[in-house]
């Protein structure tokens, strides 16, 4: 169990076997992000990669001062699973993906008394981003078609209610623009410099925080019902989990003391099942995080990977790929899925040999003693952009 745990520093533990492939890079920063004020622990995940400055696939517990920096721009980012009531065996691809044109196009009025309605059901005030409410974004951010191709635990598929004759959605984005001007507003003000705890500025920081992760679960769940309506079918939400946000946290037992757990790229373990996805080529999994009490949870932060995690920057994909796949080769995956984006850009950044293999990232949890698997599921359709749209 212990080979999947490197302890890096006094302060830094690393849940990834010697042989996952990690950037120095990544490591670097999750070291030093452990340096900053009033931080008392660091955990990094399998997928851990670099970000802008912090480290991506990582979880961040402090006392004296919280990092809005560390969460990002996107607050909120998070899976959603829900189940359709469309047969696997009949769900048409082609015919799948023709309705699904024009469903990155904002939401038109029928859909609004919907939007008001689950607005003020989760007490979302701020209205200047309502016209991104329902759409992906760029980046790694998709919707996917998912077919349950083996079953782990079969108690635990009838405990979420899965059938596994029918066609699931996970819905990958968050907070969009509005999570974007939450950051911004936040450095020009104080920098990276940390907030203080119960401070007036934390307490700005946290009400606008939060209200984006309630926009970000709504942006999710509306995704999803366009989805569903764009094929004419019902769908019911399985779990939603985020992996982009800040909580207070409360001691656990001796190894987990109390302060403010940041989460980037990373997704609790204390919240219930999650979905950890692989590349648009790559099998995702339905996973269920064991009894919390283990030493190596509290070591982990409560935290989980979030996916497979980068191998290659952004930027230098295309390059990598082009002198052996043509773009048309790139809308067929190794799996037998199609992808549907239309950013020439975004298709070979997030191409599946951009990314770690899923199961290496899981079999690190599962060696951990973190989680349990409950299922493997396969990609039929992702989508990913019709144009160029931000994240």
């Amino acid at each position: 169990m212990d080979k999947s745990v490197q302890i890096l520093t006094e302060k830094v533990s690393l849940f990834a076997s010697e042989s996952t492939w990690i950037e120095g890079l990544a490591t670097q920063q999750l070291i030093k992000t452990s340096e900053l004020a009033g931080m008392i622990a660091v955990a990094g995940m399998p997928d851990l990669h670099p970000g802008r400055g912090y480290p991506i696939g990582a979880a961040f517990l402090s006392d004296t001062k919280v990092y809005p920096a560390l969460v990002g721009n996107d607050i909120g980012c998070g899976m959603a699973l829900w189940q359709s009531s469309l047969n696997v065996a009949k769900a048409n691809v082609d015919k799948l993906a023709k309705k699904l044109r024009h469903v990155e196009s904002e939401l038109d009025e029928s859909w609004q008394p919907l939007v008001q309605k689950r607005k003020a059901e989760k007490q979302i005030s701020v209205s200047l981003f309502d016209v991104a409410l329902g759409t992906i974004g760029g980046g790694n951010h998709f919707a996917e078609f998912q077919a349950v191709d083996e079953v782990y635990d079969a108690s635990a598929m009838e405990q979420l209610n899965i059938d596994r004759k029918k066609l699931l959605l996970l819905a990958h984005s968050g907070s969009r623009g509005l999570g974007q001007s939450i950051l911004v507003g936040h450095i020009t003000e104080h920098n990276h410099q940390g907030l203080l705890v119960n401070s007036p500025a934390h307490l700005v920081y946290m009400q606008a925080h939060n209200e984006a992760v309630s926009w970000a679960e709504l942006n999710r769940e509306l995704i999803a019902r366009r989805f569903f309506d764009a094929i004419n079918v019902n769908g019911e939400c399985v779990l939603d989990v985020n992996h982009n946000f800040i909580e207070e946290s409360t001691p656990r037992g001796d190894y987990h003391k109390a302060g403010w757990l940041h989460r980037k790229g990373a997704t609790p373990s204390d919240k219930g099942y999650v979905v950890i996805p692989g590349s648009r080529g790559d099998y995702s999994y339905l996973v269920k995080p064991t009894a919390l009490t283990s030493k190596h949870h509290a070591l982990a932060l409560y935290s989980l990977a979030h996916g497979a995690g980068r191998k290659w920057k952004r930027g230098e994909c295309q390059a990598r790929l082009s002198h052996k796949y043509k773009k048309d080769d790139l809308y067929k995956t190794s799996l037998g899925s199609k992808v549907i984006c239309g950013d020439k850009g975004l298709l070979y950044d997030e191409a599946p040999q951009a990314y770690k293999r899923c199961d290496s990232i899981v079999g690190d949890l599962v060696n951990a003693g973190l989680i349990t698997l409950v299922a493997r599921l396969r990609p039929v359709l992702t989508f990913k952009t019709q144009g160029g749209c931000s994240a």
